[in-house]
């Protein structure tokens, strides 16, 4: 079985004091939580302090971004060498990064190889518009994201790869896909993913929903057997709302 992943997307809030407060309140809600994985991705410069905390707790860290390169003239970017060590996971090609920075399916791919180069687990996003869902368009932009993203990658750093499938016009705006289509869209990531890769490597891969997702609509979520957690926005930034869906999935894997 697939371990169920609550990934909290804190995007561009919180200063560094406020993130060690949060990430302590969370794990005095949530605890330790075995049974599923608690995924900090907090704005780059709260890493550092958010990774003492790592010895103490069971979170993972994740950063919300990253270059293909080593090093270089780039002003303002961050290399997978320079999180070696302080991130467990990269979040690579959410939609904000895609529309207002203008990330192209090309550089989604030359992030996530770099990422896996470096040890680090990218966490990989794609998505549909509100035009190109209204068009009927869903499954052949997804289709074509993931098999952009992952091309030219192995079978076994795949397995290493986590999808979330995060419909544009669901981010932020209050409005989530049902359950059942969200299920439904990421049955079609692993059916890609089968194709691409055999069945091991789909059935390895954990495929998240992301989109509005908060304690009441969680537990329908996690009840479709091929979403195997969330990607989580504004609720991951209250520790009381981040912990409770922690804990509604818990009792739905038994944790």
């Amino acid at each position: 079985m697939r371990k169920p992943m609550m990934a909290g997307n804190w995007k561009m809030n919180k200063t560094v004091p406020e993130a060690v407060a949060l990430a302590r309140q969370i794990h005095a809600l949530a605890g330790s939580s075995e049974g599923v994985e608690q995924l900090l991705c907090p704005p780059f410069i709260c890493l550092h302090a958010l990774k003492a905390l790592t010895e103490e707790t069971s979170f993972s860290l994740g950063a919300q971004n990253c270059h293909w390169e080593e090093s270089g003239a780039y002003t303002g970017e961050i290399s997978p060498a320079m999180l070696r060590g302080l991130a467990d996971y990269v979040i690579i090609g959410h939609s904000e990064r895609r529309q207002l920075f203008g990330e192209s399916d090309e550089n989604v791919n030359r992030k996530a190889r770099a990422a896996l180069a470096h040890e680090i687990r990218p966490v990989v996003c794609v998505g549909e518009s509100l035009e190109q869902n209204e068009r009927g368009q869903t499954g052949e932009t997804i289709n074509r994201q993931v098999r952009a993203a992952l091309d030219g990658l192995s079978g076994a750093q795949v397995q290493s790869t986590i999808i979330a499938y995060e419909p544009i016009w669901a981010i932020g705006t209050g409005r989530a896909a049902t359950a059942g289509t969200a299920g439904e869209i990421c049955g079609q990531v692993r059916a890609i993913l089968r194709e691409m890769h055999g069945e091991a490597a789909a059935d390895a891969v954990r495929i998240l929903y992301g989109g509005s997702t908060k304690p009441d609509n969680i537990g329908a979520i996690m009840r479709e057997p091929q979403i195997d957690g969330a990607l989580i926005g504004g609720a991951a930034l209250e520790a009381e709302s981040y912990a409770e869906m922690v804990r509604i999935t818990g009792e739905l894997y038994g944790a």
